[in-house]
């Protein structure tokens, strides 16, 4: 039986069947190690991001702290001026 001159040999159809593999192989390494360095660079956003949270929370609590004590001295400023207008 002879072979259709445009269909193509069943050698040169494995051959482009293992190139396409090959391309797909190429293409999928490509886009997981671009998720790879995408996932890598957003979690170290998000430890820098949890960092800051924890030093803006440490700076929250200080500023609690100062302003109780202002509170504080407002009450007893508050105390003596009315004991002093009596």
């Amino acid at each position: 039986m002879p072979e259709n001159p445009e269909t193509p040999s069943a050698k040169v159809q494995v051959r482009r069947v293992t190139e396409k593999k090959d391309r797909l192989t190429e293409v999928s390494e490509k886009v997981g190690a671009a998720l790879g360095r995408a996932n890598r660079e957003a979690h170290m956003k998000a430890r820098k991001v949890s960092e800051a949270s924890k030093v803006a929370k440490e700076e929250l609590h200080e500023i609690s702290k100062q302003v109780e004590a202002l509170k504080k001295q407002l009450e007893k400023t508050a105390k003596r001026l009315k004991a002093a207008l009596q």
